[in-house]
């Protein structure tokens, strides 16, 4: 009895839901936003860190979870635009994967990639975020290659050491340039990438 009471309340309330005004499909740009980004940041990116990692940080699990309290790393192979390379991924507390850390060549930090949506860049990115809610500029981007063929990466404005790379859904090309105004303005940010200043 109380499972034909249970399935006859799910489907009225289905029904219900379904003419109502909220269940409508179209969203407000602010929600529909929201459901393809976060409002959970586990990591700021700034000019000057990611975190707590900065340009003095050196390459290596216990330094690199030293600067990310609360971390675990790991070491994963990645691919960077001309190539895969090995990295140190550092993971939240969920063991949700949050950054790749790369190692220089003098032993520190080279460059570190944001790749979940649960971190902000400095001007507010987001991973998921479009172009256009971005308002990055096209004469600040240029043409993605090798692994990174067909996306484009651009400069966070006003931060140059700060890097937004982005994916065109169904771009077919021309690859050797960035897409027209409309193709670009959809792009959605998927990585946020940092360099520390030299």
């Amino acid at each position: 009895m109380r499972l034909k009471y249970l399935a006859f309340s799910l489907l009225t309330a289905a029904i219900a839901s379904a003419c109502s005004p909220s269940a409508d499909l179209e969203r407000s740009p602010a929600s529909a936003q929201l459901a393809r980004t976060s409002n959970v940041t586990l990591v700021h990116i700034t000019e000057d860190q990611v975190g707590g990692i900065t340009n003095d940080t050196q390459y290596g699990q216990k330094a690199i979870e030293s600067a990310l309290p609360g971390f675990t790393t790991e070491g994963i192979q990645t691919a960077v635009e001309d190539n895969t390379e090995w990295a140190l991924a550092a993971f939240n507390t969920d063991g949700f994967q949050v950054l790749q850390v790369f190692k220089g060549n003098d032993g520190k930090v080279r460059t570190v990639h944001g790749v979940t949506h649960h971190l902000q860049g400095p001007n507010g990115e987001r991973i998921g975020m479009t172009f256009a809610e971005i308002g990055s500029a096209r004469a600040n981007c240029r043409v993605g290659r090798n692994l990174w063929r067909g996306m484009a990466i651009c400069q966070s404005q006003g931060h140059p050491n700060v890097e937004l790379v982005y994916a065109i859904p169904g771009y077919q090309g021309p690859f050797d340039r960035l897409p027209v105004a409309q193709e670009l303005f959809d792009a959605e940010l998927q990585r946020i990438l940092w360099t520390p200043k030299s």
